[in-house]
C-alpha cells in the first residue's frame, strides 16, 4: 500500500511489439561480446533514435586483420553504402546495439563474438556465402549519415528523407499531373540524370517516372524537397528513365513544384475532373462536402466534331453566376459531384458522361441525347445550412418543414434516394433536439413519425423493402396504434410475399381506426390478388411434375398456353381489374402508399420451403417456387 499522503506511480507505458523484441534480443548480450572502439570521432551531439534511416560503409575483418566483406572499393566492394531503418531494417545484434552510439561522421570498431553477428540464435538475417559466422569479428563502420526517414514501401525499397517541408498537407496520387524537378544519382553518387532549369511534368499512374520515385512523390506536399532512395525492386523502365541495367538503387533528388488535382469521380475513368485554378483552403475540409448554397460560373460544351459551347452564365445568364442548392437534384449528378469537391474559387474542367449529365436530366434544347459534355466550373463561394444552434423549437420546426418539402418535392420526381437523403438529414439533427413541454413533445414526435414513414416509403419505392419494415418498425414501437405505419408496413410485407404479416397489418387498421377501413379493405383486396397471382404460378410451375410414371421427369412449366392453364389466366386477369378497380376507388391520393411491384414466394413456397432444395438435388433446376 502508498504512504498516507503519498503519490501512486504513474502506470507503466505498454512496450510496442518491436520494443519487446529488442529487449529481448539485448538480453543475449552479456560482458565482452559486444566491444567498441573509437578510430575517428564525429561531430555534434545527436545520434540514431528508432526510426531513422542510417547509410554506413562497413568493413569486415578476422581478428588477425583478414578483410572478410566491405562495401568499400579499396577493399574489394562495390563503393555502394549500405542503408538501415533503427526499429524497421533486419540487422545482427551488433549493428542495432551500435548504431544509436554513434555519431555523423564518426569511424568506430566493433569487435563482436559470434552470438552478437550472425551466430546469433534466430538471427534474423543470413550470414553471406563462405562467411566465417562463428568467429569473433570486427566491423569497422563509417556513419556517414542519418536522418528522420518517410518510409513509403515496407520493405524498405522505397525510403522518403524531407529536405525542406511543403505547404498543407494534400499529397497527389493518381491521376494527378505533377511539375517537378528531378535529378537522379547512383548510391555511390554517379549522375544519371543531372541538374536543369526545366522542370519535368508526368502524370501519375501512366509509368512515365519508376514506380518507386512515383511512390515517393505520392508522399510529398506542395514546394516541399526531398530525397527518396529507391531499390532495384522499384525502379521500372519509364520514359524518364528507359535504361535501368546495372542500377541497384538511385538516390533521386525531388521539388515538388507544383501538381493539379485530378479526380476520377466513378474510378472507371468517365467522368474526370481537373482542377485548373486552386481555391482557397484546405482540401478537403474547406470544400462543401454538406448540401449548400453555390454560386458557380460555367460554360457547358459538347466534346463532338462541333465542341458547342451550348451554356455560358457570363453570356446567357446575363453575368449573373448560377445558385443552387446541393442536395435537391436541381443540377446533373456529375456537375454537383464534382462541385461538392471544390474548393472557393477554384476552376476546374469536368470531362462528364451522358448518364451523368444530361440524359438523366432535363437536357438544353441544344444537346443531344447520349452527349459527353464539359463543363468549365468555377465555384464563387457557398453558404452552410443554418445551424439550428441556439433556435427556438417553432424556429427549428421551421427549416426541418423546409427540408422536408425539399425531400417530398425530390419523393415526387422520383429521386427516391435524394429524398431519404433530406428526411434522414432532419432525423439526425432531430437527435439533439429535446422538447420543453407536452405540446412541443406531441409535435416533435408526429414529426418524427412522418419522417420515419417517408424514409419507409423511399425504401419501398427503390426496392429495399426488409428495411422499408424496420424503419415503420421505428414508428410502431413508440405508437402501435398508429395506423399509417400498419399500412406502410403491410405493403412492404405484400411485396416480399409475406402475406399473413401482411394481412395482420391490414386488418389491424380498421380494429384501431373505424375511418381506415376504406384503405385497409382495399389493400385486403390487393392482397388477395397477389396470393391468387403467386399460387397460379406455383401450381403453373409444378403442373405435371408428379403425374409422370416411375422414372420419368416432367419438365416444368412446359404446358402451352392453349392448354388447360388458359382457363386460370382469364380468371386472374378477371379478378387483377376488379381489384385495381377497387384500389381506385377506395383508395387515397397518397400515391407513395401504393407501390405493387414484384412478385414473391407463393403459397406452395410457404408451406413447403424445402422444395427448392429437393428439386436442386435432383437435378431439377428449371424447377423455381416463386
Amino acid at each position: 500500500m502508498a504512504d498516507d499522503g503519498g503519490e501512486l506511480p504513474p502506470p507503466a507505458k505498454k512496450k510496442s511489439p518491436a520494443e519487446e523484441a529488442a529487449e529481448k534480443r539485448r538480453k543475449k548480450l552479456t560482458p565482452g561480446s559486444l566491444m567498441k572502439g573509437l578510430i575517428r570521432s564525429g561531430g555534434g551531439d545527436a545520434t540514431p533514435a528508432e526510426g531513422d534511416q542510417v547509410i554506413i560503409h562497413c568493413t569486415t575483418r578476422t581478428m588477425d586483420g583478414t578483410v572478410v566483406n566491405s562495401t568499400r572499393r579499396e577493399h574489394g566492394g562495390k563503393g555502394i553504402p549500405l542503408r538501415f531503418v533503427l526499429g524497421k531494417s533486419k540487422m545482427i545484434l551488433g549493428f542495432a546495439e551500435g548504431f544509436p552510439t554513434m555519431l555523423k561522421g564518426e569511424i568506430a570498431m566493433f569487435k563482436m563474438q559470434p552470438k552478437v553477428h550472425y551466430a546469433e540464435d534466430d538471427c534474423p538475417v543470413a550470414a553471406p556465402d563462405g562467411f566465417p559466422k562463428d568467429d569473433e569479428l570486427q566491423f569497422e563502420i563509417e556513419m556517414l549519415e542519418f536522418f528522420k526517414a518517410k518510409v513509403v514501401a515496407e520493405d524498405l525499397g522505397v525510403v522518403k528523407k524531407i529536405i525542406d517541408e511543403g505547404k498543407g498537407w494534400e499529397t497527389p496520387r493518381e491521376p494527378y499531373e505533377i511539375t517537378a524537378l528531378i535529378t537522379a544519382r547512383t548510391a555511390d553518387r554517379k549522375e544519371i540524370i543531372p541538374s536543369k532549369e526545366e522542370a519535368y511534368f508526368f502524370t501519375i499512374g501512366k509509368s512515365e517516372v519508376p514506380k518507386g520515385l512515383e511512390m515517393g512523390i505520392g508522399t510529398m506536399a506542395r514546394e516541399e524537397k526531398a530525397t527518396i532512395f529507391v531499390s532495384s525492386t522499384y525502379l521500372t523502365k519509364s520514359s524518364l528513365m528507359p535504361q535501368l541495367e546495372g542500377l541497384e538503387e538511385v538516390h533521386f533528388d525531388v521539388e515538388l513544384i507544383q501538381f493539379i488535382q485530378v479526380r476520377d469521380m466513378l474510378g472507371d475513368g468517365r467522368l474526370i475532373k481537373r482542377r485548373v485554378v486552386d481555391g482557397k483552403g484546405e482540401f478537403p475540409m474547406d470544400c462543401p462536402l454538406h448540401d449548400s448554397l453555390l454560386r458557380v460560373h460555367y460554360k457547358g460544351m459538347l466534346l463532338d466534331e462541333s465542341k458547342l459551347v451550348f451554356y455560358d452564365t457570363r453570356v446567357d445568364n446575363d453575368g449573373e453566376p448560377l445558385e443552387f442548392c446541393s442536395g435537391e437534384g436541381l443540377v446533373p449528378e456529375g456537375f454537383e459531384m464534382c462541385v461538392r469537391l471544390m474548393l472557393p474559387g477554384e476552376k476546374s474542367i469536368v470531362t462528364c458522361p451522358p448518364d451523368f449529365a444530361y440524359d438523366k436530366f432535363p437536357r438544353p434544347a441544344n444537346v443531344p441525347e447520349g452527349a459527353t459534355v464539359q463543363w468549365e466550373i468555377e465555384l464563387l463561394g457557398f453558404e452552410m445550412p443554418k445551424d439550428w444552434t441556439g433556435l427556438t423549437f417553432n424556429e427549428i420546426m421551421d427549416e426541418a418543414d423546409k427540408i422536408k418539402n425539399t425531400g417530398n418535392r425530390l419523393f415526387k420526381e422520383g429521386k427516391f434516394e435524394l429524398a431519404k437523403e433530406k428526411y434522414d438529414k432532419v432525423l439526425r439533427e432531430y437527435n439533439h433536439v429535446h422538447p420543453h413541454d407536452d405540446e412541443e413533445g406531441k409535435i416533435f414526435a408526429n414529426s418524427r413519425s412522418s419522417l420515419h414513414l417517408n424514409v419507409a416509403a423511399c425504401y419501398q419505392k427503390m426496392g429495399e423493402y426488409r428495411k422499408s419494415i424496420e424503419t415503420c418498425n421505428k414508428v410502431l414501437e413508440a405508437n402501435p396504434a398508429h395506423v399509417k405505419a400498419l399500412y406502410r408496413r403491410g405493403t412492404s410485407y405484400m411485396l416480399l410475399g409475406e402475406f399473413n404479416d401482411a394481412r395482420n397489418d391490414f386488418e389491424k387498421m380498421i380494429t384501431i381506426d373505424k375511418s381506415s377501413e376504406p384503405d385497409s379493405t382495399a389493400a385486403l383486396l390487393k392482397l388477395k390478388q397477389k396470393e391468387q397471382e403467386s399460387e397460379k404460378k406455383a401450381r403453373k410451375q409444378f403442373k405435371g411434375l408428379f403425374d409422370k410414371k416411375p422414372g420419368e421427369i416432367s419438365e416444368v412449366g412446359a404446358e402451352s398456353e392453349g392448354g388447360k392453364d388458359s382457363g386460370d389466366v382469364k380468371g386472374s386477369g378477371e379478378a387483377t381489374n376488379a381489384d385495381r378497380d377497387a384500389d381506385t376507388k377506395g383508395s387515397p391520393s397518397r400515391e407513395s402508399e401504393y407501390a405493387f411491384e414484384e412478385e414473391r414466394p407463393g403459397l406452395l413456397g410457404r408451406v413447403w420451403p424445402s422444395a427448392r432444395r429437393i428439386f436442386s438435388s435432383l437435378g431439377l433446376n428449371r424447377c423455381t417456387i416463386l
